[in-house]
């Protein structure tokens, strides 16, 4: 996997010039927390639909 501040330098430098901070750190964010589902991912820290399905009843 790519080094993190790389990833984020990578992400920063596709973005056009008059893209202003908070969407920067907008797409961070969002781009941290995949990072984080697919560590979870390959982890097994997974739930079925069935699971989520019966979560979401509760709210």
């Amino acid at each position: 996997m790519q080094a993190i501040k790389q990833e984020a330098l990578n992400t920063i430098s596709r973005m056009s010039e008059d893209t202003n901070m908070e969407e920067i750190i907008y797409r961070l964010y969002v781009l941290e927390n995949i990072r984080k589902g697919q560590e979870d991912a390959a982890q097994g820290k997974t739930q079925t639909t069935e699971e989520v399905l019966k979560d979401i009843q509760t709210w």
